[in-house]
């Protein structure tokens, strides 16, 4: 974004930044580490001088767990405990905001935010930069703004789909305490992730690259939920293949799996748009894979297995069994048994159970290990391209062991 020959002191105005109901005023000075002031929003408090992250404990990458989890404790407290002094909220809703992070923020796998880290530390190494318990710890609070940022879409993403379970306990709005306001909440996470960003990172000169990768990639996952949604008022005739890929590129691999990676080259420095784009390519067709795993998971593996009970049959998803099944491998009194039962059973139900081995009857899982190779022999092709803009492909390689033939 910058320009070859920059003035001293070059800015840069950006409008309003907006994401249901957050936003972001920004006037950013590029080549200064000076936090930068917003006077709109300086109210009924000056800005806090303090070093954003006093009182972190040590980042020890030898327990990457547990100080992850660390960081996650301080910024739910940090968050919360100041509203009562800046936007007046009694101790009865900071409270219920506390509860509501803690519950949907943590008991995840964390494997986006904790590759943040991973990452973004191999990025660092690779530009000869130094890695301080200061800059893991600034790694991992941008990990934890992509496990707020999946918090609140899935707590949407639930409520939307009649989903029962999820992480192994009833979804949010599924509490009789709160019910609706699972959608506020939902809203409340994202405004807070970027809230986040602007205590911890508005003193970087890449904090409005970080603010646009966040906006476009919430903007991508929402278009991909679109994509999604839309489902219920197609016939089963339009559940393409092109379709499902069109979803699960949009609605998971960008933030999944490319944010993850981009965070951690922003941090470290990288500009260049042929490195981003060389990075792009092998983590869509990761991100992609992903969610036909999950798809194929959805069916068989258990719900002590998945995490949660799986319903893409009961809630009429494009799924990638479903695509294959009907438009390639169901004959046709099988693709008008589909018709008349998917997504209109319930889960567990007898027409349920009969798609379900219906899949197997058609051989899916001998497809799926078979679409399985050819992904990651894709990956593995664009080694050459990665390594050529100068990225490590160690990173791409710890992505592709976590997901390679994942049973869960």
């Amino acid at each position: 974004m910058a320009a070859s020959k920059p003035a001293p002191v070059a800015t840069v105005a950006a409008g309003a930044l907006a994401g249901f109901g957050a936003g972001l005023l920004v006037y950013h000075t590029l080549f200064r580490k000076k936090a930068t002031r917003f006077p709109a929003t300086e109210w009924p408090l000056p800005v806090d001088k303090r070093h954003p992250r006093a009182g972190y404990p040590t980042y020890d990458q030898k327990d990457a767990t547990k100080s992850f989890i660390q960081v996650c404790d301080k910024l739910t407290a940090e968050c919360t405990e100041e509203l009562g002094k800046t936007h007046e909220l009694p101790e009865a809703e900071k409270k219920w905001l506390k509860e509501m992070l803690e519950y949907n923020v943590k008991g995840g796998k964390m494997n986006r935010g904790l590759m943040v880290v991973v990452s973004g530390e191999l990025m660092l190494k690779t530009k000869g930069m130094p890695v301080t318990s200061e800059e893991l710890t600034k790694l991992a609070v941008l990990g934890w703004c992509i496990e707020w940022l999946q918090a609140w879409l899935l707590i949407a993403d639930d409520f939307m789909d009649d989903s029962e379970t999820r992480r192994g306990q009833p979804c949010w709005y599924k509490l009789d305490k709160v019910k609706q306001i699972a959608l506020n909440d939902a809203f409340m996470v994202e405004a807070l992730v970027y809230r986040v960003l602007k205590r911890h990172f508005s003193a970087e000169p890449y904090y409005l690259q970080l603010v646009d990768l966040f906006m476009e990639t919430t903007f991508q996952t929402e278009c991909g939920q679109l994509l999604d949604l839309q489902c219920m008022n197609l016939s089963l005739q339009d559940f393409t293949f092109k379709r499902w890929e069109l979803i699960v590129k949009y609605k998971t691999a960008f933030y999944s799996f490319y944010l993850p990676v981009a965070l951690g080259m922003t941090m470290a420095g990288v500009q260049d748009k042929k490195a981003f784009d060389a990075a792009r390519d092998p983590l869509m067709v990761m991100g992609i894979y992903f969610q036909a795993q999950d798809d194929y998971l959805d069916a068989f593996a258990t719900p002590e297995e998945l995490g949660k009970i799986g319903t893409d049959i009961q809630d009429k998803k494009c799924g990638w069994l479903f695509v294959n099944a009907y438009h390639n491998l169901a004959s046709a009194e099988q693709k008008k048994y589909l018709d008349k039962h998917y997504g209109k059973c319930k889960v567990g139900s007898a027409e349920e159970l009969e798609i379900k081995k219906m899949y197997k009857d058609l051989k899916l899982q001998e497809l799926y290990e078979k679409y399985e190779q050819k992904s990651y022999d894709d990956i593995m092709s664009m080694r050459e391209g990665v390594e050529k803009s100068g990225l490590p492909w160690s990173v791409f390689e710890l992505f592709l062991k976590k997901v390679y033939k994942r049973k869960k």
